[in-house]
Formats: structure tokens, sequence, C-alpha cells
């Protein structure tokens, strides 16, 4: 891509943008000028001279992709949105930071135009970056795995702080792109040295080019200028340093000094996170060559010459237009796959893949798990993933997929374009780079970890619900069942606490079959999910004597009928629904009429309408029990005033599963003498 030589107008626009950030802050009267200020050359340059973008054209796929991970400076990214013509307007920095803006203080996917990803938590966007530049190379793959064009060649951009780079989920991340080699992410750390509680000094102290180059990035360093300004030509040399180098990732470690030129509060921690003040705001201005008395001032040449990005941009996916449509006649096979991932649509009859399991016998769900996920993918090309180094204890391994690991890996079954993944023993950065993956925009991806490590995830887990983006997240191990490791490593809280994300699905099925259904539904409904499956193995139910399984689509279903009507509705979800059945039979044996409701997916249940949750759980029927080895959070709402929880509100122990099941109630005998007890409170007279 040529470049034009820098102009004065450049040079006045950088101005522009580090004014704008400043009115915008100020105007709301609390955000984040510093760092935009500082950044307003880099950003500026990146969206201008190097990025290959094309502003009319947000979704174009030929596009590379840029990451703000410190979210907090949004405006960085805000300013340039509006220069290069996305759509933001004067107006919309103007409502920055204020209710139903397109400006909101951190960038959110899907609200703003050209915001490839929601940034915040700091760390979790270089992260989800590494996702994306993964992605990137797998569907190089899918496509054009002889390296015959360079249609689906990009890069990932990122702008990194300080703060970014603490974070431990950017270690993990970084660690796994040094060893993946991937040499279409390029990083640029700004190093100003500041945050909220002043010199970073005061806990961050390593030498972190050192640290990348261990990692196995290539690094540049790009000292700052005398004034403190960013020496914005060695920056351009170094960001054509970064474009050459193919082979493994790039960090371009640039000195800055956060709110220049402000004359009192550059490179201080009040310019982080405070506006400057009318006075300070004035002063820069002034030194920038603008009015100090004119505030949101961006003139009419400035902004038409920012804007010649458009022309160039059309230019450049005009051009990528043509070669597509040359390789697409000539690869007909790959371009009927991608027309169908970019219709996110799914291939006729696919759902003829899903096994199905004899009743009688006794499968673990893991293990029902892994033999979905290997069904599907034996039909969904788009369909990846891995865990983390617990790919034979998760069940994720998709067999004959090779492992996605660099040409140059000596690694056995070492494929750059393999379908699993080897996250290592990093759930931080997997659920990132999970997020990155689904981002990108054409695959479907999944991983896996014991649900007691979920924790270690949550911070993506929310993001992706917050994106809604189709990620799959296995979580086995779900219960005390995982038996003698103990109480580190058995889930108690964690399927009530992941339930209490919006916009999350969190399914735990009751048997093999309950599992395949449900990961059928997952493909389908393409939103963020999570799997809770036993490590122990269930009794796979005979669906000739209950509810068909179809209904585990509508998250709650009658898996037991009464005979007659019901005296007693027993809930359970997992490893107890098998439970609640023997205690059924039990409950039969004295005359008292029990229905067995399974509900692996309590979300799913309240999106069903009013009149089928009535017909599942009625509610003339006051006499209910709950089963679930976890917590009781939640199942008040469920069971009333006159029903029985039969939980776990402490932790378990180190023994094995029947052992603990039997010792913290999860018996047949215990079910049914606490539907006895509903039934006495909700006045029965069974």
């Amino acid at each position: 891509m040529t470049r034009n030589q820098w102009t004065e107008l450049d040079d006045r626009a950088v101005a522009t943008t580090r004014a704008l950030a400043m009115d915008a802050v100020q105007k709301v009267g609390n955000g984040h000028p510093g760092t935009a200020m500082s950044l307003a050359p880099v950003a500026y340059t990146l969206f201008q001279r190097f990025l290959r973008h094309d502003p009319t054209r947000s979704d174009w796929l030929g596009r590379d992709r840029f990451v703000l991970s410190c979210g907090h400076s949004s405006l960085t990214l805000y300013i340039q949105l509006f220069l290069s013509g996305y759509g933001l307007e004067l107006a919309d920095l103007q409502a920055f930071r204020t209710a139903e803006s397109l400006t909101p203080a951190h960038p959110e996917f899907g609200h703003t135009n050209g915001v490839e990803i929601t940034t915040g938590p700091l760390g979790s966007g270089i992260a989800s970056a590494v996702g994306m530049a993964m992605a990137a190379r797998y569907e190089k793959g899918l496509f054009d795995p002889k390296g015959e064009t360079s249609l689906f060649d990009h890069n990932v951009w990122v702008i990194a702080s300080d703060g970014d780079l603490q974070e431990g989920i950017s270690a993990e991340a970084s660690s796994i792109a040094g060893t993946q080699e991937l040499g279409n992410l390029k990083v640029i750390y700004d190093d100003n040295r500041i945050s909220i509680e002043g010199d970073t000094h005061v806990s961050f102290t390593e030498d972190v080019s050192a640290r990348y180059r261990a990692y196995g990035w290539k690094v540049i360093e790009v000292a700052a200028l005398g004034d403190g300004n960013v020496d914005r030509v060695a920056l351009e040399a170094a960001m054509d340093q970064a474009l050459a180098e193919t082979k493994v990732p790039t960090l371009i470690r640039l000195k800055t000094v956060i709110a220049w030129p402000a004359p009192k509060l550059r490179n201080t921690a009040k310019s982080h996170g405070s506006a400057l003040g009318a006075e300070e705001v004035a002063a820069t201005k002034e030194l920038l060559g603008l009015d100090p008395a004119k505030d949101f001032q961006v003139a009419d040449d400035v902004l038409a010459h920012a804007r010649e990005v458009i022309s160039r941009g059309k230019s450049l996916s005009a051009a990528w237009d043509a070669e597509f449509a040359t390789w697409s006649a000539s690869h007909p096979e790959q371009a009927a796959l991608l027309n169908r991932l970019r219709k996110k649509e799914l291939p006729a009859g696919w759902e003829k893949s899903l096994p199905v399991f004899e009743a009688g016998k006794d499968v673990a769900t893991r293990a029902a798990s892994g033999k979905v996920i290997n069904a599907i993918a034996s039909v969904l090309p788009e369909f990846w993933g891995g865990s983390a180094d617990l790919a034979d204890s998760n069940n994720t391994t998709i067999e004959g997929g090779h492992s996605f690991l660099p040409s140059t890996s000596a690694m056995k079954d070492a494929d750059p374009y393999g379908r699993i993944i080897h996250f290592g023993i990093r759930e931080h950065a997997m659920g990132a780079i999970l997020n990155g993956i689904a981002l990108h925009g054409l695959t479907k991806p999944f991983g896996g970890t014991f649900l007691v490590f979920s924790d270690y995830m949550r911070g993506s887990v929310r993001l992706a619900a917050i994106m809604d983006i189709p990620v799959t997240f296995v979580w086995t191990h779900d219960s005390i069942g995982v038996g003698e490791d103990g109480p580190t490593h058995q889930p108690v809280e964690h399927v009530a606490s992941l339930r209490l994300i919006p916009n999350f699905s969190v399914i735990r099925p009751a048997d093999a079959n309950e599992t395949s259904v449900a990961w059928g539904e997952v493909i389908k409904r393409g939103k963020p999910a999570g799997f809770a499956l036993s490590r122990q193995n269930l009794p796979v139910i005979d669906r000739n004597e209950c509810g068909a399984v179809s209904g585990v689509a509508k998250g709650a279903y009658v898996v037991c009928e009464a005979d007659g009507t019901p005296d007693v509705i027993l809930i359970a979800t997992g490893s107890e629904v098998s439970v609640a059945i023997a205690a059924r039979a039990l409950l039969a044996q004295e005359g008292i009429k029990a229905r067995v409701v399974s509900a692996p997916c309590l979300e799913w249940f309240e999106a069903e309408g009013a009149a089928y949750r009535e017909s599942i759980l009625p509610s003339a029927v006051k006499a209910r029990v709950s089963v679930e080895a976890g917590v009781g959070a939640g199942w008040r709402e469920y069971v009333g005033d006159a029903g029985e929880i039969v939980s776990l509100d402490r932790y378990g122990a180190s023994a094995a599963a029947g052992v603990l099941f039997k010792e913290f109630g999860f018996t047949p005998e215990n079910v049914a003498a606490a539907a006895k007890k509903s039934i006495a409170k909700a006045g029965g007279n069974k």
C-alpha cells in the first residue's frame, strides 16, 4: 500500500485529534484524556497510512483488524472513526460518555460502527487479538491452504498500555502467540509509565522488551523525541519493519509522554483519568496552534484531507473484490463454503450427524460431549477448538484434526491449519482467545477446562455474553462427582454463579442424549453458552418410558410424568436427574404421584412463553423439590415457599463420588423425604 507524503494537513489533523480528546472529556466532566492525547499521532498514522480498511465497508472480509486494548482511552479510536468517515460525527464526540450515545466510555462491539471488539477490562483486548490472528490463519487453511492468493492475508493491529501488559491474561496470550508464531499480529505498546496511582515503577519494573523477546516476538523500541512528543518518523519506520515481519508477532515498544503537550499536566497521573480543566485545555490549544476560545474545532480542509482515506479504502476493497471474483470462479467449493459462513448458515441435514446413545448404558456426559464434538466436526469445517491442557479429560480432541501449530513446529501432528488448539494451562487466555476467534467472524470455536476453573475465565465469559458472540465453553468435572480430588476441584457455587451472567446459557445435561441435543441447539442458536458436564458415568435414560429428549431445546421438560395429576414436582439437572427419577419410583410405592422435570438450561426455559412454563411447572402444584449438587441459590423462585431445595451449600470433601453423593444427601431416599416434606408444607395429605 503506497503512502502519501506527510504534510502540514496531517500535522493539523493530529493537533485536532489531541484537542478533540481534551474537549470531549472536558464537556462531560470525566474520562481519560491523557492517553488519547499522546496517542493521537499513533492512531492517526495507523488509520491513515497503515491499516487496510474501507470506512464504507466495515465488514469487508479483507480488512485489517484493529484492537484498542486500552479501552479506557476510547477517544483514541472514536476520533479516528470520525476523521476516517465511519459514520461518527462531531455531535457524537460531543456526546461522549452520555446516555444512548455512539461514544460510550469504553468501545462496544455491535454498538459503534468500526469497533471490532468490546474492550475495557485491561489485558482482554490484546489477548482476544491473539485469537483474531489465530482465526485468520485457520480461515486461510479453509480457503487457501496452498497459498495461492493473498485474499485471506491480513494483519491484526493492537494498541496496548502498561496496564494491559501488567494483567496476567496478556502474558498468557502473548506467550501462546509466540509459540504459534503469529506473524500477522502487530502490537504497539504505549509505554508512558503512568497509571492511576502514578509512576508504574511502584509495581512494574521488569524488562518488558526482554520478556517479549523470550516469548518469541520481534521487539522494536522507539524512543520519544527530546520534547516528549512521539517520534512519528521513527514509529512509521518501526511499523514498516512490523509489516515486513511475517514469521513472528511484533511488539513496538513506543515511549510516550501522557497528555503531551499539556504544559502542567503532561506526564501526570491526573491526566490519566480526569478532565484537564478549562485553563489547561486552553493553554494546550495555544501550544497546538489552535484557538483556545473554541471547543470541538475541526477545520474543513483537515476533515476533507482525513476523509480521503475513504477513497483509498474503496480502491483497496474494490481491488480485493476483483481478485475475489477470479478466485471464486476457480475455487467453487471453497467459495461456496465461504458464502455459507458469511451468511451464518448451516449445511442442510447437518443435525443427522448428532449421535444417539443407547438406553441402559452408563456414559459420562463429558464422554458423550466428546463424541458429539467429533460428529459436529465431521460436517462443520468451521468448528474447531481445544482445551487448557485437559483434552483427554475434557474430551475436546477432534480426531484426525491435527494440532494447530506453525509449520516450523517439531511437535507431532503439527499443522498450521489444524483444528485442535493446545491452549496450555492458560484458562484466562483461552477464554479471551476464543472470543477473538469468534469476533473474527467465520468460525465456531470451543474451549474446555474443569468447571471449577471457570473462575479463571469468568471475565472473558462475561465479555462473550456482552458481545453476544458464538463461543462455547466446555466445562467438565461439574460437581462433587469429581470425587477424590477434593474441594479444590469440586465446583459448588460455579453453576449458580454462571447462571447470573445475563445473555449466557448454562447447560447441565442429564445424560448422553441430552448432551447431544443440547450441542445441536447451541450450534443452531449461535449464542454464547457453557456446558457443565459430568466426570462420572450417568445412566442413559430410556426414552420409551420417559419424555422425548427433544424437550431439551426448551430448556426444561417433563422427563418422567406422574400417573395422573402430580402431588409433587421434582426438578433436577445433570447427574441428579437420575436420582430424581429413582425418587419418583420410591414415592410411587407410597401412592405419591411425582412428576420429574429435567432442567438442563434454565435460560432457555425462561425464554419460552408463559404458557409452556406453566405446562411444565403448573402453579397449582405447590409441592416442589429442586435437586442439584451445588449451592441452592436461584432455586427458590422455581420451588416456591412450600418447596424444598436439595443442595450443597458447603464445600465437598476428598472421597469417592458415590460416598460423597450419599453423605451430602443426593440419594433417592433423601429426595423422596424432601418431597413428602414439601407436600406437607403445601397442605397436601400424603
